[in-house]
């Protein structure tokens, strides 16, 4: 099993703005791993206490194969200076992908989380 990272930040706390957003980060998270649903074994969502119209797992919920992936939301740390506006996600897949082969994906803003890693996206 190997825990795949993604992020992205929202520009609006809409309920729309936020499945869209979720939607796009996890597309980009399995596509770009070659994974299919039925080996993911959970995802797990966090948002920053400024998102609040909807959770980022409905987002989810709506691509095609997650119906029955386990999901679960959470807070995300309300840590001084901390990026706003942010959903982040963890993967939790079966694979056989080597640890330093998984593409972990950071879009918008949330880029700036982890530069190394997205200058290589």
């Amino acid at each position: 099993m190997r825990g795949i990272r993604g992020a992205i930040t929202v520009e609006e706390n809409t309920a729309e703005a936020i499945r869209e957003a979720t939607r796009k980060v996890v597309y980009e998270m399995i596509t770009q791993n070659h994974i299919a649903t039925e080996d993911i074994g959970a995802a797990i969502f966090s948002a920053t206490d400024d998102l609040t119209a909807a959770f980022p797992a409905s987002g989810a919920r709506s691509l095609p194969g997650f119906d029955m992936v386990p999901l679960f939301d959470a807070r995300q740390m309300d840590v001084e200076n901390a990026m706003k506006m942010c959903i982040r996600v963890l993967l939790l897949v079966d694979t056989e992908t080597r640890q330093r082969d998984i593409r972990h994906i950071f879009l918008g803003n949330a880029a700036k989380l982890r530069p190394d890693i997205a200058e290589k996206q």
